[in-house]
């Protein structure tokens, strides 16, 4: 893979990248280009915006707390989010928003770890235009962030109709924004302080968090060859007013890393087996991993987990902001590639590069 991240980096397709493969004890990490195009060297720890890497994380710190008893995965969730509670579905999930029915049954935790919330990524132009006019940002980049703190991005959700009925069909990415909620509320900490202190900490994930503690370790984010967010005036320098579970964290490749041994141990000590094959099980019907590949969002035959996809024996995610996670469950592997480009704007070549790393 480092020849032709070399050659990207000199054609001007990347500014730099990290790529890192770990099979068994050993890890070799490959570093080229720089933070920016006219930035500083890149560094083996610099900082990315690992984006919808985020998913899975915020998933393992909620079985942290199903581990402890906290939470139960087939269990309503109005108890601690219960602007859930009275929330209707709509008759046709193309149809206008007055047009609905009573849900069948209460959103489970399940629910929300494998996207079948009844929201998320929706192509009804009338949800997608309401949930823009409540700036609650629920797809796409995670820059702007919405301006809501928790409890008020909670309340404005709530006055949606859902889409599908509860555990119907696998929608992307807004459940889990709404199980960083849940985490808190849970857990009576601030995301952030939970993830540090339950997960981070013990797994040595010293640069994870929603804030990039080192200005001059970040890169520049690109979309295409447009700069989306400076290094010198990121927003990921701020505190967010709300933790975005589905897409805030920044991280490095060794901590990511340290994230990935955790599944491929068994839980390292802050979960459970148990909670380790529920996360890398297929929780998806037949026909539910259908239409999520019919999305676009998943290839053919690969389901989902918790918070990742799950197939052929591995698990694994991208982040949109320019990156790709794969673990080889039964090969004990990690393959990891961290750019600063857009993964939408990539070159069909570079996605295949990463492939051949396996």
């Amino acid at each position: 893979m480092l020849k032709q991240l070399t050659s990207y980096v000199e054609s001007g397709v990347l500014a730099g990248a990290v790529a890192l493969v770990s099979r068994g004890a050993e890890t070799r990490v490959d570093v080229v280009g720089n933070l920016a195009f006219s930035g500083a060297p890149m560094q083996r720890d610099s900082l990315f915006r690992i984006a919808s890497f985020t998913k899975p994380i915020v998933a393992a710190a909620t079985m942290v707390l199903v581990d402890s008893g906290r939470l139960t995965l087939d269990q309503p969730v109005t108890d601690l989010l219960p602007e859930l509670a009275s929330q209707p579905v709509l008759r046709r999930p193309d149809g206008p928003l007055d047009d609905v029915v009573t849900a069948v049954r209460a959103v489970t935790l399940r629910d929300l770890l494998t996207f079948r919330l009844g929201l998320g990524e929706s192509d009804n132009p009338a949800l997608r235009a309401r949930e823009e006019e409540l700036e609650l940002r629920t797809f796409g980049p995670p820059k702007p962030r919405t301006p809501l703190d928790p409890d008020e991005w909670m309340r404005r959700l709530g006055t949606l109709p859902l889409q599908y009925q509860p555990g119907e069909r696998w929608q992307y990415g807004t459940s889990s924004d709404l199980v960083g909620v849940l985490i808190a509320r849970a857990s009576g900490q601030p995301l952030g302080e939970f993830l540090n202190e339950r997960l981070f900490a013990p797994l040595g994930m010293k640069d994870t968090g929603f804030t990039a503690l080192d200005a001059a370790r970040l890169t520049t984010a690109y979309l295409g060859d447009d700069e989306y967010d400076t290094a010198a005036e990121s927003q990921w320098l701020v505190p967010p007013t709300f933790p975005t579970g589905s897409g805030g964290l920044v991280s490095t490749a060794d901590d990511f890393n340290a994230f990935a041994r955790m599944l491929l141990s068994g839980g390292g000590g802050v979960l459970s087996a148990d909670a380790v094959r529920e996360m890398t099980t297929d929780q998806l019907t037949a026909e539910q991993s259908a239409a999520a590949s019919a999305t676009g969002f998943m290839q053919e035959g690969v389901g989902w987990g918790f918070g990742m996809s799950v197939g052929g024996g591995r698990v694994g995610w991208a982040g949109g902001l320019g990156t790709l996670w794969s673990t080889a469950l039964d090969q004990q592997s990690t393959v990891l590639l961290l750019t600063q480009r857009a993964i939408w704007t990539w070159p069909p070549e570079l996605f295949a590069a990463f492939e051949e790393a396996f």
